[in-house]
């Protein structure tokens, strides 16, 4: 697979929630400080951007494509509605400018002119009419073509290759404020040749039109496009899904260095609203689009948006990172163990900070107000961007962040810090997995950041109906100075005959500032009823998992991945060696197990299924817990199968992790073959 618009339907995948503590943010206790970003080992090139002061900002808008690719719902009508609801709920006031149509908007053939000519069906009045009822709301239209002999749809509609500028004076008489070019057909012709012929086409209408370059990083356009486009696909196509996303962030955070005011790196579209994320992964994909300084492109129908959608969509804090006018993409400070720390410098001195948490399990991500390059001062005004609140902290910035999750702070040195209460995190220490009937052990944590002391400090956790939780400790504190902690046991018990699965805990904690205000904290926590495997050696093909995550397509059992809906795979092969037990996964992709600290050993034959022909470039991990126990190191498909054995004894979970083997995720079809595990 490299670029999906070459398929008549883009492969979807549902995202499974990873099972585990899944909680929402609560800010950490004190931990050791990341190190400062280090120098890109590449610097920017020195090449001026456009000089039609276009998209000092990153674009914000709409495209189609990834809620209709080219069905009849893409029309007209859509256009226009969208337009109706950019202003109607307010997305037109967060920022959001453009909408965009994508590729199957023209009919197949040009005309006896040599002209483009819109689908009739599609757009009845005719593309003007349809830019002319946006620019009366107050927006801007796109448009889509190729920089090639046809797009990439397999109709065959007409690219812009040896038309540039008839169509570029097309785009402006009709009335079009931006155009994405793509790369499919191109006939092997120099890449910066064809995109800088319809920059000067562009620019010879006369007419300011935003440019983006959409060739999917094939030639690196990072090193070249700054004066050729406002912005530059960095990767192949985004797909609605937990490991396409994860790849993409993977591929455009280090390219910080080439982005600014009118010239953009672009890891793709939205995909926040389709479905095949959960909330929370749609608002770690929506903020860290913020903190690179992306694109905001809108890729679901929002005729048929939810208000969860909208509230993330139309975040206006959380846009402002965004659209911050200094242009800084935001840099990696640390990334050990998928715990990701990336910092935006801000216009006005400010810092934004992501707290983002790769793995399935929720963990504590931690730095300092010096580590992310703020001058040192008595105590700093940390803002929780989602959360819409302020608080004081010491220096230290850190959250208790869920599976998949981020945490999207501004902190500053401020000089008002004292009027904000203290910042404390809520957590929990201990396995967050109950055997139904049989008592489990936790312990909370409330710990103040700030500078100033929480008073008068309570906790309290409630569960579903029928479990007991019971705290073996203290629970309140008259006080908690600049890190201090207030641990509280509990015991946990689950109904005898609980049903495996996950259920919602509630951590609640009440304290008062200095100034006596009253702040109510609540972190959401997730325990997982479940049962270890059987005695002996199984199958892990034939085992329930705590949960799933895959590039595209679901995990399947014993087949081989097929890369789109259930049950679309083929006989596990590898090296012409085929297994009648096993995973078909897709890289990034994680299956995690719960073993009870019953468990010895894993063992498997891995490797890309044939079915990708020489295609595909993976590798294979196997985690107990949070350590990596085994790896493969990167296996291609001329590879044969590779054994690999795991000792995870006294693990809890057991993970099998594929990961892109750092080229993104084309074609990363990969098996484990004949896995097992011995309990």
């Amino acid at each position: 697979m490299r670029h999906p618009h070459t398929r008549t339907t883009r492969r979807r995948v549902v995202g499974a929630l990873t099972a585990g503590l899944l909680c929402a943010a609560g800010l950490a206790a004190p931990a050791v400080a990341a190190a400062p970003p280090e120098a890109p080992a590449t610097p920017a090139p020195k090449s001026p951007a456009l000089p039609d002061d276009l998209a000092r900002t990153p674009p914000m808008g709409f495209n189609n494509w990834n809620s209709t690719h080219c069905r009849a719902e893409f029309d007209e009508a859509m256009v226009k509605g969208i337009a109706d609801l950019f202003v109607a709920k307010g997305l037109k006031d967060a920022g959001y400018q453009y909408i965009n149509l994508d590729d199957c908007w023209a009919l197949p053939n040009r005309d006896a002119d040599g002209k483009l000519v819109p689908d009739p069906a599609r757009f009845p009045s005719g593309i003007k009419a349809v830019a002319d009822y946006v620019h009366a709301k107050g927006l801007k239209l796109g448009i889509y073509t190729s920089a090639g002999t046809k797009t990439c749809n397999s109709a065959g509609f007409p690219g812009g290759l040896g038309h540039e500028y008839s169509d570029a004076r097309q785009f402006a008489d009709w009335g079009v404020d931006y155009l994405k070019y793509d790369n499919c057909n191109n006939q092997g012709v120099d890449a910066k040749a064809r995109y800088t012929t319809m920059r000067d086409a562009l620019r010879a209408t006369g007419r300011p039109i935003v440019y983006s370059i959409c060739e999917w990083g094939a030639n690196k356009p990072w090193e070249w496009a700054a004066d050729v486009g406002h912005l530059w696909r960095t990767t192949g196509d985004i797909s609605d899904s937990w490991g396409s996303m994860l790849s993409i962030l993977k591929q455009n955070l280090p390219l910080a260095p080439y982005a600014g005011p009118g010239h953009w790196n672009d890891p793709d579209m939205l995909e926040v609203g389709n479905g095949g994320m959960t909330d929370t992964e749609y608002r770690s994909h929506f903020s860290l689009w913020s903190v690179m300084a992306a694109p905001l492109l809108i890729g679901t129908d929002l005729r048929k948006a939810s208000p969860a959608t909208f509230d993330i969509l139309g975040d206006k804090e959380v846009v402002a990172v965004d659209q911050d006018p200094l242009g800084k993409q935001g840099t990696v400070v640390s990334s050990e163990g998928g715990r990701w720390v990336v910092v935006k410098e801000m216009a006005d001195g400010s810092r934004t900070v992501a707290l983002f948490n790769e793995s399935g399990t929720a963990q504590r991500i931690a730095t300092t107000a010096r580590a992310v390059g703020l001058p040192d001062a008595p105590a700093y005004t940390l803002r929780d961007l989602w959360r819409h609140r302020s608080y004081n902290t010491a220096g230290t910035v850190s959250a208790t962040v869920p599976a998949h999750g981020t945490v999207l702070v501004r902190v500053a040195a401020d000089p008002r810090w004292a009027t904000h209460p203290p910042a404390v995190e809520l957590g929990l220490e201990g396995s967050p997995f109950v055997e139904a009937g049989t008592p489990a052990a936790l312990t909370t944590t409330v710990t103040d950041l700030g500078r100033t002391p929480a008073q008068r400090v309570s906790v309290s956790l409630t569960g579903p109906e029928g479990w007991t939780l019971t705290p073996t400790s203290a629970s309140k504190a008259a006080a908690l100075p600049t890190g201090r902690t207030l641990r509280t046991g509990w015991k946990v018990t689950a109904p005898r005959g609980t049903p495996t699965g996950s259920y919602d805990l509630t951590l609640r904690t009440r304290y008062r500032s200095p100034s006596g205000a009253r702040v109510d904290s609540t972190l959401p926590l997730t325990a997982s009823v479940a049962v270890p495997p059987p005695s002996g050696t199984s199958y892990l093909g034939d085992l329930p998992w705590l949960s799933t995550t895959n590039g595209w397509g679901p995990v399947e059992r014993n087949t081989s991945n097929g890369e789109s809906a259930a049950g679309d795979g083929r006989p596990l092969t590898l090296g012409g060696a085929v297994y009648a037990k096993g995973l078909g996964v897709h890289a990034e992709s994680a299956v995690a197990y719960y073993t009870g600290k019953a468990c010895e050993t894993v063992t498997a034959d891995v490797g890309v299924d044939d079915e990708k022909g020489a295609k595909g470039t993976v590798a294979f991990e196997v985690w107990a817990d949070g350590t990596k126990v085994a790896s493969t190191g990167i296996l291609t498909n001329a590879m044969p199968a590779q054994p690999i054995t795991a000792d995870v004894t006294g693990a809890q979970v057991v993970r099998l992790v594929v990961t892109d083997g750092g080229d993104g995720i084309d074609s990363d079809h990969a098996d484990w073959a004949d896995a097992r595990i011995s309990c």
